[in-house]
């Protein structure tokens, strides 16, 4: 299946996790992906993995909350494959702690990474998807964003606050044949959830409808949708995939 052939991908926080099962799902379809991430041991294993099956990946290190970085990262991507197709907002972190607990620097590292990352990607990418008039930007939410969570009050602000980013973006680059869609996982088996002990895993698998957990590749599928001519006209939505956990 080559759905991205000649297709340019840059996709945030794609070292590890969903991130890295995007990179795998583009990079094995076709496209050619930029990995930008903090973790540059993680990264560099993973572009190496993708050279090796003969596909296209660079990575790069980028910490999104630095829009210096993001800039010489962008302009380093248009240097070597001379355009961007794809961006996909994924990176993103947790602090937490309920609201007397949590500290002003953690409240402000979530808030950095996971909203104001997005807005630094898209508005240095958007750029040349607004010259070539077109373009796919996907952002990472959480059903958190959605309906919040105790103890989360930083991410659920950021998750909230992407998909605000998202409706408003659909409408200011739509003119331009851009389309921007959110994705909000739910539950899904990542390093994030690796310490949660068994008797948790399993309580969450009881509220979720398909009684058991999402698999970063289940999301990446959604990106890869999203990111299809199959969704040409899907723009401004906030798809979850969280196996009818919100409903």
């Amino acid at each position: 299946m080559t759905r991205f052939q000649n297709k340019v991908v840059v996709i945030t926080g794609g070292a590890a996790g969903i991130g890295k099962a995007a990179v795998e799902k583009f990079t094995r379809e076709g496209a050619a992906v930029a990995i930008w991430d903090v973790n540059e041991v993680q990264g560099k294993e993973l572009e190496l993995l993708i050279l090796n099956e003969g596909f296209v990946a660079r990575f790069m290190k980028v910490n999104t909350a630095k829009y210096e970085e993001v800039e010489h990262a962008t302009a380093a991507v248009l240097k070597q494959f001379g355009k961007i197709d794809v961006l996909i907002n994924n990176a993103g972190i947790t602090r937490d702690a309920n609201l007397q607990k949590m500290t002003i620097e953690n409240w402000q590292q979530v808030l950095d990474v996971n909203l104001t990352g997005v807005f630094n990607c898209t508005k240095a990418v958007s750029a040349n998807m607004i010259e070539n008039k077109s373009g796919v930007i996907i952002n990472t939410s959480s059903i958190v964003g959605l309906y919040g969570n105790y103890g989360q009050s930083n991410y659920a602000a950021a998750k909230s606050g992407v998909i605000g980013l998202t409706k408003t973006w659909a409408r200011e680059l739509g003119k331009y044949n851009i389309t921007v869609n959110a994705v909000a996982p739910g539950f899904i088996v990542t390093d994030m959830i690796a310490t949660v002990p068994t008797k948790v895993i399993e309580a969450m698998k009881e509220k979720v409808p398909l009684r058991k957990l999402g698999t970063p590749d289940d999301v990446a599928n959604v990106y890869a949708f999203l990111a299809s001519k199959d969704a040409a006209f899907v723009s401004g939505t906030v798809i979850s995939v969280d196996g009818g956990l919100t409903i």
